[in-house]
């Protein structure tokens, strides 16, 4: 009876698997509906979920796991480029975003100078005749000099035949001659006053006083009592003080927003309440190697001597240059080395990676260039979030149109 009752179990199941079998094979329109629904789909491209950034135009084998590459279907999502977040929970992930202002580009930015002598305001006083020093005057190195300062008296033997002839010419009354012996004194050397001296006196003038041609400092002073001199040797030089050059050290990373003739405002330590205003004269050709700085150089002027060589000196540079651009906050870029990117905030919690490009920083803003609108929302805070987000589902950013603005 127990044996009867098993093989009509088993002929139960049988007869119930055969009739299961035959309406399967009748009714196909029922069978796995979701399955014939994902068939039909179209995709859109194949991916690797653990390398999402690359896609493939046929389903196969991953080249970078040993799994199946994953369909991205065309009804997957309402917008493939973007990502959506519920707007109840924007706030829980931290995100903040700042709408994309327009406004004219102008700058500035701090930087470190040091004053140093104006090259350009240099005399070089030489002996223009061979003689020998019989005084030199109490100065050193370093001193301040009013223009037409003596330094040296120098004898000057090879003056004395030359100035009796012009003497005896002159005792004659012969104009040509005059003249000649005139002109042949100044090509031994002889300067005009000196000339002018012997001719009103009427006596031979030896000695020669080396005076400074301009006021400034004593940078050289290269004569001594009872040396011998000879033609063409430097025996001073003077470094003017009317006006003195600020090097200004610039990062390499702003050297591009410096021009000639920008505004600049420099502050002393010693005088903090002065404001000092020049120009940028010379953008130097040459980067200092060390410091990874360009030198720029301003010219100041320095009326009342107080701008002394070697100051260290605090300066901003201001540019205006007219121009209406985009600004957005810096905090907002994404900057991943190759191209720059922020996350767009558009309606109903999406959100896309657009790429940009980026000017001139200035008080924690960045001109933006190409590839976004004024009145558009960026992410400023948690863009990186979603950045991450956008690069696991496969979304990234289109480049940017370089005839245009984005495409």
């Amino acid at each position: 009876m127990r044996l009867s009752k098993g093989v009509l179990w088993i002929g139960l199941a049988l007869v119930s698997g055969g009739a299961g079998g035959f309406w399967l094979a009748h009714k196909p329109e029922t069978v796995a509906p979701m399955a014939i629904a994902q068939d039909q789909r179209k995709a859109l491209y194949w991916y690797d979920p653990m390398y999402p950034q690359q896609k493939f135009d046929k389903p196969g084998k991953s080249p970078f796991m040993d799994m199946e590459l994953v369909p991205r279907y065309a009804d997957s999502a309402t917008d493939t480029a973007a990502i959506q977040i519920d707007p109840s929970v924007t706030q829980n992930l931290g995100i903040r975003l700042a709408t994309v202002t327009r406004s004219v580009q102008a700058s500035s930015f701090d930087a470190a100078g040091v004053l140093g002598y104006n090259e350009r305001e240099v005399a070089v006083i030489q002996a223009r005749a061979a003689g020998f020093v019989e005084r030199v005057y109490a100065l050193a190195p370093g001193d301040v000099l009013k223009a037409g300062a003596p330094l040296a008296d120098i004898l000057v033997p090879e003056w004395a035949a030359a100035q009796e002839e012009f003497l005896a010419l002159k005792r004659m009354g012969d104009a040509g001659l005059l003249a000649a012996a005139r002109q042949r004194l100044r090509l031994t050397g002889m300067p005009a006053a000196l000339i002018a001296q012997v001719e009103r006196s009427g006596k031979v003038q030896l000695n020669q006083t080396l005076t400074t041609p301009i006021a400034g400092a004593l940078q050289e002073l290269n004569v001594r009592n009872g040396m011998t001199v000879a033609v063409g040797e430097t025996l001073a030089r003077v470094n003017g003080l009317g006006s003195v050059w600020l090097a200004v050290a610039i990062p390499e990373s702003l050297a591009g927003s410096v021009r000639v003739g920008q505004t600049v405002e420099a502050r002393l330590v010693p005088y903090p309440d002065a404001i000092l205003r020049g120009t940028v004269s010379a953008i130097l050709p040459q980067t200092t190697a060390d410091s990874r700085t360009v030198s720029v150089r301003v010219e100041l002027r320095n009326p009342d001597g107080r701008l002394r060589p070697g100051l260290t000196v605090q300066v901003r540079l201001n540019s205006d240059t007219g121009q209406s651009v985009l600004w957005v906050p810096s905090e907002a870029l994404i900057r991943t080395g190759k191209r720059v990117l922020v996350m767009l905030a558009e309606e109903g919690g999406r959100y896309r990676p657009v790429e940009v490009q980026a000017g001139a920083e200035n008080a924690g803003q960045t001109a933006v260039l190409k590839g976004l609108e004024e009145g558009q929302q960026v992410v400023s805070s948690g863009q990186f979030l979603l950045d991450s987000d956008a690069s696991l589902k496969g979304i990234v950013a289109q480049p940017l149109d370089n005839t245009g603005g984005q495409p």
